[in-house]
């Protein structure tokens, strides 16, 4: 496994968090990290845009939402998006991301970690059953609603 550490999105990491290559089929589950980027700097006191390092190289992005106010439980406590560079995929980076991710949502005093994603078969669902989320329903369009409990 690599050496992998998490660090705040910077000017020094933004370039590379947008140039992160998706294997092919993946395309249509993700949005554009530029677009993750800059939907991070909306409301900066509850996004968390994060890249994962292995060195000096950034091999993932994760951003998480923590809004304890939202009307919406799902969007209390929550992975907004995650990529994980096409050669990185397999090597326990994204599950380094969420867990990164957890810890942060347990020292926030959360109990919980929400993900919603649209199904299919290049899509995250196997990836995101794997690191511990569980299908709790699904939104008005057909996308599923994952929990981890914390």
């Amino acid at each position: 496994m690599p050496e992998l550490k998490l660090e705040e999105l910077s000017a020094k990491t933004i370039v590379a968090a947008n140039g992160l290559t998706l294997r092919p089929g993946q395309e249509q589950f993700v949005t554009p990290t530029s677009y993750a980027i800059a939907d991070a700097y909306i409301d900066p006191l509850t996004s968390w845009p994060r890249v994962v390092l292995d060195d000096d190289t950034v091999v993932g992005f994760i951003r998480g939402n923590f809004d304890p106010d939202n009307p919406q439980d799902e969007f209390r406590s929550c992975l907004w998006r995650i990529n994980v560079a096409a050669d990185a995929q397999g090597l326990g980076v994204g599950k380094f991301a969420v867990e990164g991710l957890a810890d942060e949502a347990r020292n926030r005093g959360f109990e919980r970690l929400t993900v919603i994603w649209e199904p299919g078969e290049e899509g995250p669902e196997e990836f995101f059953k794997a690191v511990g989320f569980s299908i709790i329903g699904e939104t008005q369009y057909g996308e599923h609603i994952g929990a981890l409990d914390l």
